[in-house]
């Protein structure tokens, strides 16, 4: 189970380090044109803000348990970001954008597992 843990926590902070990093880096406009229509309801500095917490929750992930230094992060991390795709399906359910909640719900429950696991019987 330690390696399946590993191998979600790697995809999930792949995927959060990705969507993160898009949000940070680009306009607000440019998020909006390329389909991404939630982020007509925030800032641009919320939609920044957003993305920085996915940027920092995917390093979260993996860098305390591969370094050893406090790698009780990893499930903290792994909670951070279950709760921001609770945030993430609430938005798109608001707006009525049923393909959004998909996404948003498969990287909850992945991220709930991971807390689960390496707060649990897998904790380093």
């Amino acid at each position: 189970m330690n390696v399946v843990l590993w191998i979600i926590a790697g995809l999930l902070a792949a995927a959060f380090l990705a969507a993160g990093a898009m949000k940070a880096l680009q306009p607000k406009e440019k998020l909006a044109a390329s389909g991404l229509t939630w982020v007509e309801d925030f800032s641009a500095g919320q939609v920044k803000a957003i993305g920085v917490v996915e940027v920092l929750g995917a390093i979260g992930l993996v860098l305390p348990a591969l370094l050893d230094i406090v790698p009780i992060l990893v499930p903290i991390a792994a909670t951070g970001l279950a709760v921001a795709m609770i945030g993430a399906i609430v938005v798109h359910a608001r707006r009525n954008e049923i393909p959004g909640i998909a996404p948003g719900a498969v990287l909850f429950v992945l991220a709930a597992v991971v807390a689960w696991g390496r707060f649990g019987p897998y904790a380093f």
